[in-house]
């Protein structure tokens, strides 16, 4: 006779509790889920924890030199054209003058 569900449920609660298992979860934007998606086709891997792992380990494996810059997160540069820093610095008199600030 087969087990019923709430005994095959406690079975693997156990299971998972020898075993130090832990869930974790992860919230993540579009691009990352796609990001996600695109490495597990490459891969032929299926399942997202599955694949989640081996990135974790593969990372770890590479240690604190080969990792650190991998988990850097991108820093966006700002650039501000001259004419843009004039209009500001204009703007900048406008109201300096209008609020009496002498520069």
């Amino acid at each position: 006779m087969a087990a019923a569900q709430k005994e095959r449920s406690a079975k693997t609660a156990a299971r998972r509790k020898a075993r130090g298992e832990e869930e974790l979860r992860l919230h993540t934007m579009a691009g990352t889920r796609q990001a996600l998606a695109e490495l597990m086709a490459w891969s032929g891997i299926e399942e997202q924890g599955e694949a989640i792992t081996l990135m974790i380990h593969h990372l770890h494996r590479l240690g604190p030199g080969g990792a650190l810059p991998l988990l850097e997160p991108p820093r966006h540069e700002i650039t501000v054209s001259p004419a843009v820093v004039r209009k500001l610095e204009g703007f900048q008199r406008r109201e300096a003058m209008k609020l009496g600030i002498k520069n």
